[in-house]
């Protein structure tokens, strides 16, 4: 049976979203992967773009609220903003609790290009904590 995984971050627009699409690329035949937020909106454009680029679509997640999840158990949160690790709920069952800090790249200003320049530096850091978690090195 494949471990469940939820993945938070406050908006569920983008962090969470290509992390979300990331560890099912890596890992799917290993975990059911799931993200949202504490305060969901949609999917960002420049994180569709950014996870193409890598030859992944995430055009077809939307953006969840964490509430849908509360009944659930899950063997890891991942929490990916430092909002989402201070508000995130208890969840029931044996889920560990894993925090990494990713800058929101929703945030960055500068041109089009800059800005879908720091979604891809987001999304290489995201995918680079996933490989090293998922070969077993201690990421906290």
């Amino acid at each position: 049976m494949k471990q469940q995984v939820l993945i938070l971050c406050t908006g569920n627009s983008a962090r969470s979203q290509m992390a979300e699409g990331l560890l099912r690329s890596l890992a799917g035949e290993r975990y059911d992967v799931y993200s949202a937020g504490s305060a969901p909106s949609h999917v960002h454009p420049l994180a569709i773009q950014a996870m193409e680029q890598h030859g992944l679509d995430i055009s077809g997640q939307r953006s969840k609220h964490l509430s849908e999840y509360l009944e659930r158990e899950f063997d890891f949160v991942i929490t990916v903003c430092d909002n989402a690790a201070e508000t995130c709920p208890v969840f029931p069952g044996p889920a560990r609790r894993i925090h990494w800090s990713f800058p929101d790249p929703a945030a960055f200003e500068g041109s089009e290009e800059e800005k879908l320049a720091g979604f891809i530096q987001i999304r290489d850091d995201i995918e680079a904590h996933f490989r090293s978690w998922l070969a077993g090195e201690s990421i906290t």
